[in-house]
Parts: structure tokens; C-alpha cells; sequence
């Protein structure tokens, strides 16, 4: 079945062309004009890409980005008039795929979006990451160490734990902020990134306990990150 899209935009002759190009190149589309209505559509019918602006009623697209990463790894393309590098960067770094300023080509968007959908599906089915001794079943939603002599030992995470290792792993050497962390990993309740250092260090502290010491390293004004040492 060809890939649904998700178009969120409040300004209805931007939406209505947008859903005419999709539509036109074989895509499914959904529309929403709010970002509260947005979530509620994502929640129900787990669209393969959302085309989000920012400046939206009720929840603004930066909101609605957060709330779509702490739930799971949809593809987002921003689509906003927003085109200051400090807005990109705001959306890169809650976890945007690809940023587009309007007013944008409507075949570029295509284009991105068939772009960003190429590399995303070709993880489809990978549902195990590994980094080094530390292997991640996204399915069974468990880690486990696996010791130079073989030994598989299953690390008793909480969900917040297990959601912040499985998403530092997918991208292990790489630092990630506090902020970053808090809006891929953590629930609305727990949203303080200070929160993020008593997670970090229950999970280093179950890594160390099963062989794994050393892979999650502080990194000085920035965060942590991942290091899959062999």
C-alpha cells in the first residue's frame, strides 16, 4: 500500500496543494489543520511521514514534533515560513528528518519526502541495534550485554531507561543534549532535563553491573553519549 502522508498545515490553499501533488504522485494523504488534531490523526492512523509547519492553533509544530518523538520514530518534514537557522536548528534538534521554507516548490517536498522515506525504510525490519557488547530488540522491548564468553544478560530497565538507551545506541559516538533527550525519551511528567542525569546513571550503573563499563560517557556542556566499545 503506498505510503500515507500527514499534512498539517492551517492555511488550507498551502494544504490543498501540498494534498494535490501527493495524491497525484501515488501517495495516500490525511490532512489536519491544528496541532492537536495532528497528534490525534498520527495516534489513530500511524502515518509513514508527517509534513508539519510550526505556527499552527492550539499546538504549535515544535509542540507536536516533541510529542510525535517521545511516542516513536515517525518521519517529519518541516514545512514553514520560519527560515531563521536558529528555527532549523530547533527542529533538527527535537528531532525534525528534513526542514523546507516556504514558500517551497511542491515537487521538492515530494522529492524530500521520497528522499527521507528511502532511508527510513530501508531500516524496516531491523528491529535489533547492536553497539558492541550491547544488543537492543525493539520488539521485545529488551537490552541485553552479551559477555566475551557469550553470556547474554538482560538489563531490568524501566521504560524511560530502555527508550533512552535504545535511542543513544541508534546513533552511539554521537552527544546528545539533555534537551534532545528529554524530548525523544522522557513522559510530559518527567520533562526537566535534570531528570535525564538520574535515568543516565540508573542505565550506567546496569550496564557496569553487567560487564558493559564505559559505554555511557558524560560529555562536558553538552550531555552524553554512547560509546560501543568492543
Amino acid at each position: 500500500m503506498n505510503a500515507l502522508i500527514l499534512i498539517v498545515e492551517d492555511e488550507a490553499e498551502i494544504a490543498e496543494i501540498l494534498d494535490a501533488y501527493f495524491t497525484r504522485e501515488g501517495f495516500r494523504t490525511v490532512r489536519a489543520g491544528d496541532g492537536q488534531t495532528a497528534l490525534d490523526l498520527h495516534l489513530r492512523l500511524k502515518p509513514d511521514l508527517v509534513i508539519l509547519d510550526v505556527k499552527l492553533p492550539k499546538l504549535d509544530g515544535y509542540e507536536v514534533l516533541a510529542a510525535i518523538r517521545r511516542r516513536d520514530d515517525t518521519p517529519v518534514l518541516m514545512a514553514t515560513a520560519l527560515a531563521e537557522d536558529i528555527d532549523k536548528l530547533q527542529a533538527l534538534r527535537i528531532g525534525a528528518d528534513d526542514y523546507v521554507v516556504k514558500p517551497f516548490n511542491p515537487l521538492e517536498v515530494v522529492a524530500r519526502t521520497r528522499a527521507i522515506l528511502r532511508r527510513t525504510r530501508a531500516h524496516v525490519g531491523a528491529t535489533v541495534i547492536r553497539a558492541g557488547k550491547i544488543e537492543i530488540d525493539l520488539t521485545a522491548h529488551a537490552a541485553i550485554v552479551i559477555s566475551e564468553d557469550g553470556v547474554r544478560r538482560k538489563l531490568d530497565l524501566t521504560l524511560t531507561e530502555f527508550r533512552l538507551l535504545a535511542h543513544m545506541s541508534r546513533a552511539s559516538n554521537r552527544a546528545f543534549t539533555r534537551a534532545e533527550l528529554v524530548d525523544a525519551c522522557l513522559p510530559e511528567g518527567e520533562a526537566m532535563e535534570r531528570t535525564v542525569d538520574s535515568h543516565i546513571s540508573n542505565v550506567r550503573r546496569k550496564l557496569e553491573s553487567a560487564t558493559a563499563t564505559g559505554y555511557l560517557e558524560g560529555v562536558r556542556g553538552v550531555g552524553y553519549r554512547l560509546v560501543p566499545l568492543a
